[in-house]
């Protein structure tokens, strides 16, 4: 219970890696708000999982995407909680296309969901966060930051720009004592996923990973509820890879035999 007595909030909680967050940091001991999408109809089955561990948790819907929205979200989540501990900041926006392909207003659409929002939301809580004297900011990025992917130049550009951002937060907040760190998931089996991608093909991409499998939520959950916890005190602008190995898939010396013969 390393969080026992800490206050967080967790934006893109209903589901996914957002999900696996915020129930980490309930079984670590946080009391909670949790945010999604108006509508999120998965939401409030999150926040009823994290109740049932004998947490506190207050479910919030807001689209973050828009600066009005997280001022909403964040004065809300002060006016329930007294005052922020935790960000988990994961917002979700990708659109792949063909580079030549893509709409400028999708690209633009990304670029804000999964970079900008990160911006207004994390700059919100950072400065309640001063006014309490410390506090932990974790984003959620993505190996995309510099595995350049086809089909997925505005996501790869939004989670290389989202690292950039927080590494640079990361410096003048140390003054704070307010530590911001970066998780990148791998390749982690999400619901949204599954829908792109088709059973099939995610159970033959688990049998080629390193690891032997696909990441879950709770994989990136646990990494988020340790850089929260008092034990990360002296980790602030860090990028922690949490991918299974999937940058490593192609070095493996006997990859590299099996495709010599």
């Amino acid at each position: 219970m390393k969080l026992s007595g800490k206050r967080a909030l967790v934006t893109g909680a209903g589901q996914g890696i957002g999900k696996g967050c915020a129930l980490e940091l309930a079984r670590a001991g946080a009391d909670l708000v949790i945010n999604d999408r108006p509508g999120s109809e998965e939401v409030e089955a999150t926040a009823d999982e994290i109740r049932a561990m004998g947490r506190g948790c207050q479910v919030i819907t807001a689209n973050i995407f828009e600066r009005d929205e997280c001022e909403r979200l964040v004065s809300e989540a002060l006016e329930a909680l007294g005052r922020l501990d935790i960000l988990v900041s994961n917002p979700a926006a990708s659109r792949r296309c063909d580079f030549l392909d893509i709409k400028a207003e999708d690209f633009e659409f990304v670029i804000n969901g999964a970079l900008t929002s990160g911006f207004h939301i994390s700059q919100l809580v950072a400065r309640d966060m001063v006014k309490h004297g410390g506090g932990k900011i974790v984003f959620i990025s993505s190996v995309h930051a510099y595995m350049p992917y086809g089909l997925s130049a505005s996501y790869n550009a939004a989670k290389a720009g989202l690292n950039h951002l927080a590494k640079t937060i990361a410096t003048e907040l140390t003054q704070h004592r307010i530590n911001v760190n970066v998780i990148e998931p791998g390749w982690i089996d999400t619901p949204g996923e599954r829908k792109a991608f088709g059973e099939e093909r995610m159970k033959q991409e688990a049998a080629n990973m390193p690891w032997g499998r696909l990441g879950v939520p709770e994989d990136i959950g646990k990494a988020a509820a340790f850089l929260a916890s008092d034990d990360a005190d002296y980790i602030t602008g860090s990028v922690l890879r949490v991918d299974g190995g999937i940058v490593l898939k192609d070095c493996r010396a006997e990859d590299l035999i099996n495709a010599a013969e």
